[in-house]
């Protein structure tokens, strides 16, 4: 029982030290640098994922739209729901002529404290209008 439990943690030593011996990188030591895009060339790669680059105003517009329609929607969290609203021009960009999807994901994406279910068909709808008038009026 010695001898094997001996072999055993030779066997062992000898490959740890043959496995640290493999695991010098010259490439560790090197730092990485990521690559950096130019205003224009993120504007352009976020346009073709169908993410708009909306100014303070538009956001500000489609929270004002939201509230006309129930101020429940924004719930006084403007960031939010215009995030939820960049996010909802993504959807429309990328499911274009199926206008079921666009307001299912609509009605699941702007829940809200007296809203975790989600928002009726008939309101999301609306909310899809609000988003293609002021955040991507080009979808």
């Amino acid at each position: 029982m010695r001898t094997r439990t001996t072999t055993a943690a030779l066997l062992a030593a000898a490959l740890l030290l043959t496995l640290t011996a493999c695991t010098e990188d010259d490439t560790a030591a090197k730092p990485r640098t990521l690559p950096t895009l130019t205003d224009e060339q993120r504007s352009s790669a976020r346009a073709a994922a169908g993410l708009p680059d909306p100014t303070p105003e538009q956001e500000a517009a489609f929270v004002a739209a939201l509230d006309a329609i129930d101020k429940d929607i924004a719930h006084g969290k403007a960031d939010k729901a215009a995030s939820r609203g960049r996010s909802q021009c993504q959807t429309i960009h990328d499911w274009p002529k199926d206008e079921a999807k666009q307001v299912s994901l609509a009605a699941q994406r702007f829940t809200s404290p007296t809203h975790p279910e989600g928002r009726t068909p008939e309101t999301a709808a609306k909310i899809n209008a609000a988003a293609r008038t002021h955040l991507c009026p080009a979808h």
